[in-house]
Formats: structure tokens, C-alpha cells, sequence
């Protein structure tokens, strides 16, 4: 039996994601870098250190995420987190455009529906796949964790308030798959509490990653804390709570 916490973080080839499972490695996990690249997978993997294990996870897939899931149930009969950080932005932002600009191109008038489904079928269809399908495993774990990496940007609350900043680029790709995200977090949450399996969103704040073309203004190191502490707290720690650092609630 293996005996150290098992994590899976989808995505985490790269950007906050790969921080995260370099924090949860150091902090005694086993964790499973899921990347839909295998190679780009292996080589993170390799880059935290030999308690990575790199695993072919695209999100957009059904058999890749069955086999995923054989592959965890195969090796280590459970799963103890499950850190949902897999997402994209969009599909087609030309180089050097500013998050603004894209926004403009992505209001409710005018954003091609191809567009949206591209991008929700990855952040919040994606992360029901794989709820649905490592559920089991996270059944094995007494207490065990699932993170849903979100955003502020997908406050239905603040974006509501007129002196919001970023109200402005709200829509219906990117932040409002967030939104739907938080929903699908306070749906998992009401599903497990009686079983104990804790379920939060947590946002990363404006982190420089690939997602946003490296325009965030915090590193990755400082993106990966909340998820972090959120991922390790105990068995008698809030459930369907939306925060960030350090455990400040963001209103849904």
C-alpha cells in the first residue's frame, strides 16, 4: 500500500500548476502531474522530482480520462486530493492582444458560439468529467479534498458592483465559465459533505502564466499558496467555500 497522500493536479505541466504539485511534493504528496501532452507531462514530472509521476489526462477526452483514472486505481487503489487546475482562456487571441482587447471581441453580442463551447467544454464540462470519473478513488480516502482553481473575474457578486475593475471584461467565455465553475463547486460541496469529502474554489489572483499571455502581475509561486493551504487543511475544515490568500472569501 503507498503509504504517502496521493494528489492529481490536471495541468500542471506548466504555470501554476506545476508550482502546485512542486508544493504538494515538498510537502511529503505523491502527486500526478496531469498533462494532455504526455512529453511536456514527463519532463515536468521530472523537472519536481521522483515523487512526480506524470499522467496523459486531456480533460476534453472521455477515454483519455477513463484511462487516466484505471491507471490511479491500478497503481494506488485511491486518490486523497484532486486539484482541478486545467483551463484555458480562449482559442484564437492573436499575439500581443491585451486581455481587453480580447474582451471586446468576446461580448455577449458578438463572441462566436464555437468560441464559448471550446472553452467551457475544458473549464467546466472538463471538470465535471473528471470529478465524475476519480470520485471513486476519492471515495477510498477518508477526509479527502477536491480544489476547483478559479477566478475572481468569475464573481457574479462583484461583477455586479459598478466600481468592480474588471466588470468591464466580463462575458461569456472566460469568466463566466468561472461562474459556472463556482456553481458546479457549491453542487459537488452539497453532494459529499455528508461524506466528508471537503470541496472549494479558490482563486489564484492575477498570476503571470500562459493563460494570460504572462500579463499577471504576481508569480506562479504566490498563484499556487492558496490552492495549496486549501488542498492540506483537515478533516474538519470549510466546505463550498470560494477564497483566496490567506482564506479571504470571495462573495459568489
Amino acid at each position: 500500500m503507498h503509504d504517502k497522500p496521493v494528489a492529481l493536479v490536471t495541468g500542471a505541466n506548466q504555470g501554476i500548476g506545476l508550482q502546485i504539485a512542486k508544493d504538494l511534493v515538498a510537502r511529503g504528496l505523491t502527486v500526478l502531474v496531469g498533462s494532455r501532452n504526455p512529453e511536456r507531462g514527463e519532463a515536468a514530472a521530472t523537472e519536481i522530482g521522483p515523487d512526480a509521476l506524470a499522467l496523459q489526462l486531456d480533460v476534453t477526452d472521455a477515454a483519455s480520462i477513463a484511462s487516466a483514472a484505471e491507471r490511479v486505481r491500478n497503481e494506488f487503489g485511491r486518490l486523497d486530493v484532486l486539484i482541478q487546475n486545467a483551463a484555458i482562456s480562449n482559442t484564437n487571441t492573436q499575439p500581443g492582444q491585451s486581455v481587453e482587447e480580447h474582451a471586446k471581441r468576446t461580448r455577449p453580442s458578438n463572441v462566436p458560439l464555437d468560441e464559448m463551447r471550446a472553452v467551457w467544454d475544458t473549464n467546466v464540462f472538463g471538470v465535471l468529467a473528471v470529478y465524475q470519473a476519480m470520485l471513486p478513488l476519492l471515495r477510498k480516502t477518508p477526509g479527502a479534498r477536491i480544489v476547483n482553481v478559479s477566478s475572481g473575474v468569475g464573481s457574479l457578486t462583484m461583477n455586479s458592483d459598478l466600481a468592480f475593475p474588471y466588470r468591464a471584461i466580463f462575458g461569456p467565455v472566460y469568466p463566466a465559465s468561472k461562474t459556472a465553475l463556482n456553481a458546479l463547486t457549491v453542487a459537488m460541496a452539497a453532494e459529499l459533505e455528508p461524506e466528508g469529502i471537503r470541496v472549494n474554489a479558490v482563486s489564484p489572483g492575477y498570476t503571470r502564466t500562459n493563460l494570460n499571455g504572462y500579463s499577471g502581475t504576481q508569480t506562479v509561486e504566490q498563484g499556487a499558496l492558496e490552492v495549496v493551504r486549501v488542498a492540506l487543511l483537515g478533516p474538519d475544515s470549510p466546505t463550498g467555500m470560494f477564497t483566496r490568500w490567506e482564506g479571504e472569501t470571495i462573495p459568489w
